[in-house]
């Protein structure tokens, strides 16, 4: 498990729970339950990181924040 900040909170308009992963930009998720979205957002930052390698940019070291859920 990484060990970024991940903010969820549940959007309305989309009748889905949103995910965010402050410190990767763009790193976003939806789902529509809590167990879908931290599976979505896990995938999100594998994909990210895996990205960011490939692209040689520097990936950040997470600062340690809560999750919060």
């Amino acid at each position: 498990m990484f060990k970024y900040e991940i903010i969820i909170y549940w959007s309305k308009e989309d009748e889905k729970y949103i995910a965010e992963v402050p410190e990767l930009p763009g790193c976003m998720a939806d789902g529509s339950s809590d167990k879908e979205i931290l599976k979505n957002i896990t995938q999100i930052i594998e994909e990210w990181i895996e990205t960011a390698k490939e692209l040689g940019r520097k990936i950040p070291e997470p600062k340690g924040h809560l999750i919060y859920v």
